[in-house]
């Protein structure tokens, strides 16, 4: 959920994130969720925890999903400094980290818990460019245009059979009386 923009990984969500927080949870407590891993930054974490407390599950981290560190960017603004990742998935910022290694870590991530056997529906906190860069794993038609089009939040379901994603599905919808982007 929303967080008002600093590059501080202990930020914690705003009012508006707050708020929605809490809407995530009304929209996920239906579904068939067993377990919860997120990142392990507060915001991600505040976001989770409202589905948490309804579902009376804890939350566990994994560092894989935390958000990608673009490091010192070159490119002005931060939208900029993303969209250069975006041209080139191998550049990197000084002290960042390029596109495709965030995205094997978090394959890694989703593959441990796809692989581990206890075949559990998790609801996963993560950040949006690392949504972006798991679903253009799958979907290479996913890219800097679906990562500015995302809200905060946003929610995304990832059915898999066996082993293969077979497709996704926007879960998170903007009502009256709630607003996904501030």
């Amino acid at each position: 959920a929303h967080a008002d923009w600093q590059p501080d990984e202990g930020r914690a969500l705003s009012r508006t994130g707050t708020r929605d927080a809490v809407r995530v949870a009304a929209i996920l407590e239906s579904r068939p969720i067993q377990a919860l891993v997120c990142s392990p930054y507060r915001r991600a974490r505040q976001t989770l925890e409202p589905l948490a407390a309804r579902l009376e599950l804890r939350i566990r981290l994994d560092e894989r999903f935390r958000e990608r560190a673009l490091g010192r960017w070159q490119s002005g603004s931060f939208e900029q400094a993303v969209a250069c990742t975006w041209q080139d998935f191998d550049f990197a910022d000084p002290g960042g980290e390029s596109n495709r290694q965030a995205q094997i870590r978090t394959i890694e991530a989703l593959d441990d818990l796809v692989n581990s056997g206890d075949q559990q529906v998790y609801a996963i906190g993560t950040h949006g460019n690392l949504l972006a860069l798991l679903l253009n794993y799958f979907d290479p038609r996913v890219g800097f245009d679906f990562w500015s089009q995302l809200s905060m939040p946003d929610i995304y379901q990832l059915d898999q059979e066996v082993r293969d994603l077979e497709h996704y599905t926007r879960v998170w919808e903007e009502g009256p009386g709630w607003e996904a982007k501030p």
